[in-house]
């Protein structure tokens, strides 16, 4: 599940026993419709921070910086979680060192924020698509960035070789909902799916491997 355009883009699967059958790409204008979906989705891996520091002195999430250092070189496009006056404020707090990319996703990240509740985190999970790739390509970190060509094909390759019927997600035909969304975000949706699958089947890792919250009660993890 990952923010684009102000909306949420899905990619969700059946699963009945062995089987896993990835469904055609689904946009939500919003995370709750995500959340109250019936039927239910059973593992939801989200491309947001779930869980705040309240102030700089803390220093960034333990995940954050254990995922950095998994992802070596790549681990550059891991960002730091904001601080919770940001997410409250829906802009950058004077004193949060907030990136570029970051900013643009805040209201996206306020929204989860304002819908998340240690309840919800039994389905509702944090990840990240470089660390989902990481995984899929045998817990070796991508060469490429998702910017250029030969980043997208390295992508492409991999989810095709690792994921039975990916191809449904990869080569939907775009209907108007999904016009204009780059497919860089369909990549990173689908490896989020990945992740989600182990998720369900509870073969998925989770950094940091002690459990870590925030001062709502959340823990702040990611999980791959």
């Amino acid at each position: 599940m990952v923010p684009t355009r102000g909306r949420w883009l899905a990619a969700s699967a059946k699963v009945q026993g062995s089987t896993f059958a990835p469904e055609p790409p689904k946009v939500y204008d919003t995370i709750l419709e995500v959340f109250d979906e019936r039927p239910s989705f059973e593992a939801i891996v989200i491309a947001a921070p779930v869980g705040y520091r309240d102030t700089p002195e803390t220093g960034p999430r333990i995940c954050d910086l254990e995922a950095r250092r998994l992802l070596g070189a790549r681990g550059k496009v891991l960002h730091n979680a904001p601080l919770r006056t940001s997410i409250l404020q829906g802009i950058p707090a004077p004193d949060d060192d907030v990136d570029a990319v970051t900013a643009t996703l805040l209201p996206s990240y306020q929204e989860v924020a304002k819908e998340m509740s240690s309840y919800r985190q039994r389905t509702v999970y944090e990840g990240n698509a470089e660390l989902s790739f990481y995984f899929l390509n045998g817990n070796v970190p991508l060469g490429t960035s998702k910017k250029i060509g030969v980043g997208r094909d390295e992508r492409r390759d991999i989810l095709e070789k690792r994921i039975p019927g990916i191809d449904k997600i990869l080569n939907s035909p775009l209907e108007d909902e999904l016009e204009g969304i780059r497919i860089e975000k369909f990549y990173d949706a689908s490896a989020l799916l990945a992740t989600a699958r182990r998720v369900f089947t509870k073969s998925a890792k989770r950094i940091p491997t002690d459990g870590e919250w925030d001062s709502d009660g959340l823990r702040m993890e990611i999980v791959y």
